[in-house]
């Protein structure tokens, strides 16, 4: 299956994977970017690739490029991800795994995964992140997006505002594609839970699954969970046996690092992480803010320089307290000073201080508080633990 998305389609494929494999199937997953190593991008079985699987089908797909190359086939040598995501197919091929669940990098017409034909797609959701790739309404972003869209093949429907949904359903329409909208005759009522996480009473016009624990933090999550029970349900539909209880164990234990996770440390730290790396992102992580314990508590923020950090500041400032603005050790990296200029100018009355690296700005944090937030970019995250041994 493949799933796009702005926002949800990692937790989306998280959520999939994890009941094909309570059902007894054998899965591949493929995501990116990752958080510490490359290995994470590939797993079997919800498990991370080992060192030596991987090194030796990069090695062979290298060999390959490099063939290719010599004989005029390629003209131009592929991207990273070009080479992730056939390092991916040659893993799965190699683990013989049942059925694979596979993300989107980028958009989804011109991404590298989209020499797939998969049973299923999914596109959780529609919001503007990549403008300067995928265009600059959300019609012409959903466009982009519905490019996975195969013909004859169901494709899950996340919430997304009207004109994006319009435009999808153009396309599937166009490729006599099934269109199943996640939420049709759903039913999901909230209940909140301790430790922030949210149950749900799920029923579909299909099955009662009962109350339901999210694994994962967020009232966003329920949307989430709906696109993933359909597009189970739609596979279930295909034949792969997905049962019910499958299904619930899927949602209950799935782990998705770095998507409002909490870490606690010894003598009473805690800090919560989230990759919210676009408006709505910071959005969804502020609605979590404002009923938690982390309201207030100071924000470690760094950003990619091509990303709306006015746009996430402006959601996420008013839940949170003094902004500690560092950057991520990756060369698209906004730098910290412009990021404080950005978070003064919002909020000129805010407590913000400049940290020029990861380490730099835990201390400054945790010398504020105790309890800490750190968000605004995956790689961000990464640093995060791998600074902290968290990884």
């Amino acid at each position: 299956m493949h799933v796009a998305g702005t926002n949800g389609k990692g937790s989306v494929t998280a959520m999939t994977d994890a009941a094909l494999r309570a059902a007894g199937h054998r899965t591949g997953r493929y995501t990116s970017p990752h958080l510490v190593r490359l290995n994470e991008r590939f797993a079997i079985d919800g498990t991370a690739v080992d060192d030596v699987s991987l090194e030796q089908a990069v090695g062979d797909v290298r060999d390959e490029v490099e063939r290719l190359r010599k004989i005029g086939r390629l003209e131009v040598h592929p991207t990273f991800f070009e080479v992730t995501t056939a390092v991916a197919f040659e893993l799965f091929k190699r683990a013989a795994v049942d059925i694979a669940v596979c993300e989107v990098g980028l958009g989804g017409r011109l991404d590298a995964t989209n020499v797939l034909v998969p049973l299923v797609t999914a596109i959780t959701s529609i919001g503007f992140d990549h403008q300067q790739h995928l265009g600059r309404t959300l019609r012409e972003i959903a466009v982009e997006k519905a490019g996975i869209i195969k013909p004859d093949v169901p494709v899950v429907l996340g919430k997304m505002e009207p004109v994006a949904q319009q435009a999808i359903a153009g396309v599937a329409r166009e490729r006599h594609a099934p269109l199943v909208v996640a939420s049709t005759g759903a039913q999901a009522r909230e209940e909140r839970r301790a430790d922030e996480r949210v149950l749900i009473r799920l029923q579909t016009p299909r099955r009662d699954y009962g109350p339901i624990e999210l694994a994962l933090r967020g009232a966003h999550q329920t949307d989430n969970a709906l696109v993933a029970v359909k597009v189970l349900e739609t596979l279930d539909d295909l034949g792969v046996s997905v049962p019910a209880s499958a299904v619930v164990k899927g949602l209950e234990q799935v782990a998705w690092p770095g998507r409002l996770e909490i870490r606690r440390m010894a003598g009473g730290r805690e800090a919560l992480l989230d990759a919210a790396h676009n408006p709505d992102g910071a959005a969804a992580l502020a609605a979590f803010l404002r009923s938690s314990p982390f309201r207030g508590c100071p924000l470690v923020f760094g950003a990619m320089r091509d990303k709306d950090l006015d746009g996430m500041l402006r959601a996420l400032v008013p839940e949170t307290g003094p902004i500690v603005a560092t950057r991520a050790a990756n060369a698209r990296s906004a730098d910290a000073e412009e990021i404080a200029a950005r978070a003064r100018a919002i909020t000129p009355d805010a407590k913000v201080i400049v940290a020029h690296s990861s380490r730099e700005a835990l201390e400054a944090a945790w010398r504020l508080s105790p309890r800490i937030v750190v968000a605004g970019s995956i790689f961000l995250l990464g640093d995060v633990m791998n600074e902290s041994g968290w990884s």
